[in-house]
């Protein structure tokens, strides 16, 4: 095997495997979507797992991102095989896409940092606004706040006080996730002095930065070599054909 036949190996298991994972993907995000109704009677059998409906959600990003690297498999796959200039072209352009919106978005959190933390401020002023309207009188409001809070262990966007004067508030009363105790009153909520979600995140974010720096430049690695290979490919094909 040479070079040239080395390639079209590495370029198809590669393609092949992003091809089945894309295939999974998407069969979950479908099932997710097509068989809700089975999915939450199934939650509900667990304890404390009441607010889990809102993984529901998640199914059409399953889908799209299922789609993606489904699409994106078969043009590896198929482009190797059958040695298209079209398809290895496409695959080409659509990795390169996907990487250059990568490091342009890395670029604008660098540069606009400071804008963007006031935009997050902003935001939170928002969320605060609809917790204070909606949490203990909306279901899928306050389910998605209890399920955030319950996974990052945390109390509101800010703390506590965002839940001050909500419907869920009006015996004085806070979620028990922003107390040691149960009923979680404000001399107990004050006294836990829980953190807020965007604080838990932030801080889980810079425990990580190691992970995710190592997992986003391996994904760039990736990106690059695949780039690289396809393009290979697509100059050997054209030269052979010439």
């Amino acid at each position: 095997m040479g070079c040239f036949g080395f390639l079209k190996a590495v370029m198809f298991l590669f393609n092949g495997i992003i091809f089945l994972a894309g295939a999974g993907i998407l069969a979950v995000g479908i099932w997710v979507k097509v068989d809700n109704n089975s999915i939450l009677s199934f939650l509900q059998k667990l304890d404390g797992a009441s607010d889990l409906k809102q993984v529901l959600n998640v199914a059409y990003l399953l889908i799209a991102l299922g789609s993606v690297l489904l699409i994106l498999g078969f043009l590896g796959c198929c482009g190797a095989v059958r040695e298209s200039k079209c398809m290895l072209l496409m695959f080409f352009t659509i990795i390169l896409i996907v990487f250059i919106a990568e490091v342009a978005g890395a670029i604008v959190v660098l540069v606009f940092k400071g804008q963007i933390t006031n935009i997050i401020a902003q935001v939170g002023v928002k969320i605060v606004d609809s917790i204070k309207l909606d949490y203990g009188s909306n279901k899928d409001v306050t389910g998605l706040w209890n399920a955030t809070m319950e996974t990052l262990k945390c109390c509101g966007f800010n703390n506590y006080t965002d839940f001050t004067n909500s419907p869920f508030s009006k015996n004085n009363t806070y979620p028990t996730q922003c107390c040691k105790v149960d009923p979680c009153m404000k001399s107990n909520a004050t006294d836990a002095n829980i953190s807020g979600c965007y604080t838990a995140v932030i801080k889980w974010i810079d425990s990580n930065a190691v992970v995710i720096i190592g997992v986003a430049l391996g994904i760039a690695v990736l990106e690059l070599a695949a780039m690289a290979v396809s393009m290979t490919l697509y100059c050997q094909i054209k030269a052979n054909k010439s």
